[in-house]
């Protein structure tokens, strides 16, 4: 099959093959999770089983499938789209009204990010290389990166880390953020059923008796929405063209300004002259900016949140497929007995981070909100959200609704130690942040005592 195709330089052509492959592997997957009961009852979405099959059948499998060696490089663009449309699709809240509706809820989430990096990174740096002392000293991180962070943050670390000559770093943060979305659900079923036993739930539902459209991911007639609104005339300009363009000239000035970055840092003295931004990192600023001229200019009454959110969801299926179809399993085989007992440690510190804290700061509907918060940091917020689904069909107990409301406030520091967290790495200063997340995380649990809104006991 490959003889049918040129792919020995880049060409419009070789993007049209990877990409004409990328979403038959999707309509594939969509047809595997509509249809296949296994992975409907594990809420395993298209995308990943998009990627997998890419993964099998691809360049690092069996070679079927004629993809071109530009695979692992769209990732990284992808993740520089994904964050080039969030600035536009956040709402305006105060930290007062964060703080009044949801502070227990936002010191929980913070705690859980930081702690999850802080423990992990440090384990990395001492423990892991005690054992193996030829790993990388950023291998710990490896589990935040793709449990907390999901393919996204994979792809941002690993492109990072790739430019500072750590090449396996995409490939394991690929491979330990596939693992963390089936541990979210496989893991997440076991823990729902003995809570039931335990009585810990207060809406659960039986799992067969949840609605088709959870499970296979159709929506019927009387429940499909609106994707997005028209703010412009098709004669003109079509509104879904407006959109794109924004989104990706936010990406292309990100990448002109991580470029300049790199430029002026080669005027410094060793380490820091090999330090560059991120693109994604860069275009997300690029995005505040412009949202900020927008809302001030009134250019923002045309442009629709729900468009570009929309198109980050998009950005972000592709990602997935993309990210696990170019795993190099050789990379996995290498490092397969570290990425192991990491993955194990990681279960068990996220466990206890999600269940002991969370009944702590959460008493209300504590494990309604602590399973989506494991969902959320072993897969992705769409694995926490299924398995709130599971345990309150009706959000009766309003966890996602407080938790978006909380996120708001971390994302600012979930974007900095994206960005960072390689830096640190390769100039030399990683223990001292992963001590400060730590620090930090004991500071926001003494303020939560002090605010009355730690339980002591539960």
């Amino acid at each position: 099959m490959n003889s049918l195709f040129v792919l020995d330089k880049f060409t419009p052509w070789v993007f049209l093959t990877d990409f004409g492959l990328i979403f038959t592997l999707i309509l594939i997957g969509k047809f595997i999770r509509v249809h296949v009961k296994f992975f409907q009852q594990l809420f395993i979405p298209p995308s990943l089983i998009a990627g997998i099959l890419g993964l099998t059948f691809g360049p690092h499998g069996l070679g079927w499938l004629p993809f071109s060696s530009n695979l692992s490089s769209y990732a990284a663009v992808l993740i520089a789209l994904v964050f080039s449309t969030l600035p536009f699709t956040s709402e305006k809240s105060s930290f007062k009204k964060i703080a009044k509706r949801v502070g227990p809820m936002w010191i929980y989430a913070q705690v859980g990010m930081l702690l999850q990096w802080g423990i992990m990174g440090l384990l990395g740096i001492y423990l892991f290389r005690l054992v193996w002392p030829n790993l990388n000293s950023a291998f710990g991180i490896m589990l935040p990166t793709g449990f907390y962070g999901g393919h996204g943050t994979a792809a941002a670390i690993g492109e990072a880390f790739d430019r500072l000559k750590w090449e396996e770093a995409m490939t394991l943060g690929m491979t330990v953020a596939t693992v963390g979305v089936i541990v979210a659900i496989v893991g997440g079923l076991f823990i729902i059923k003995w809570a039931t036993k335990k009585g810990y739930t207060k809406y659960i539902t039986d799992f067969k008796e949840l609605p088709s459209e959870l499970r296979t991911g159709l929506l019927p007639e009387n429940k499909r929405d609106i994707i997005g609104m028209s703010t412009t005339s098709s004669i003109s300009l079509e509104s879904i063209t407006l959109h794109f363009a924004i989104v990706f000239f936010v990406a292309f000035i990100g990448y002109v300004l991580s470029l300049s970055v790199k430029e002026l840092f080669t005027t410094f003295s060793p380490p820091y002259n090999g330090i560059e931004l991120p693109v994604f990192s860069c275009a997300f600023v690029v995005g505040i900016t412009v949202k900020k001229i927008f809302d001030k200019t009134k250019v923002s009454n045309y442009v629709c949140n729900k468009t570009i959110q929309r198109e980050g969801s998009f950005f972000t299926d592709l990602l997935v497929t993309c990210g696990i179809a170019s795993i190099k399993l050789e990379v996995v085989a290498e490092y397969w007995l570290p990425l192991l007992f990491l993955i194990l440690i990681g279960i068990v510190v996220v466990f206890i981070i999600s269940f002991y804290l969370g009944r702590r700061l959460a008493p209300n509907n504590w494990f309604e909100r602590s399973i989506f918060a494991w969902g959320w940091w072993t897969g992705t917020i769409a694995m926490g959200i299924a398995l709130e689904r599971v345990v309150d069909p009706e959000s009766k107990s309003k966890a996602m609704d407080d938790y978006a409301m909380a996120y708001l406030p971390i994302a600012p520091v979930e974007i900095l130690l994206i960005t960072f967290v390689p830096i640190s790495f390769i100039a030399g200063w990683s223990s001292i942040l992963m001590w400060c997340c730590i620090a930090l995380s004991i500071v926001l649990l003494i303020i939560a005592r002090l605010a009355k809104w730690y339980k002591k006991g539960g």
